[in-house]
């Protein structure tokens, strides 16, 4: 047996754990859906101006981020991007959304869309506040 040092994975050692985690987890839950997902906005040229990433698994949408271009950011692109994910999350059966968001982005605007706080993490990063939210849909 050998333990490496840390170092950036390679992406075949990264298959190798994801691998292991899900037939592990999935020995437990039995099989999980998974999915990947994002929706973009685009110009008039097709360039991307803004987006959200989001992620299905055990049941729970993850939004790993949304990002609005300044030029756009407060025509209410955010608010669609947010809806039309929730919306693909109930057409998938997924009840339940969750992100995080920090002092210097947007918690007013999550918690004006309806998802509730549920716990914090300070100085991450430093100085400021992660919170971590959810929402709970069809309620």
């Amino acid at each position: 047996m050998e333990l490496t040092k840390p170092l950036p994975p390679q992406d075949d050692d990264i298959e190798a754990l994801r691998t292991g985690l899900t037939t592990f987890n999935e020995s437990f839950t039995g099989t999980v859906f998974r999915e990947k997902v994002s929706s973009f906005i685009k110009d008039d040229s097709g360039k991307i101006v803004g987006g959200v990433l989001g992620e299905i698994n055990w049941n729970w949408m993850y939004i790993q981020g949304i990002w609005i271009d300044e030029s756009i950011r407060n025509d209410g692109w955010g608010l669609k991007l947010l809806s039309q994910m929730e919306e693909y999350a109930l057409s998938k059966t997924t009840t339940n959304i969750r992100l995080e968001t920090t002092t210097f982005q947007a918690l007013g605007f999550y918690v004006k869309a309806g998802y509730s706080v549920f716990g914090e993490l300070a100085n991450m990063p430093d100085g400021h506040t992660c919170y971590f939210l959810q929402k709970q849909l069809g309620i």
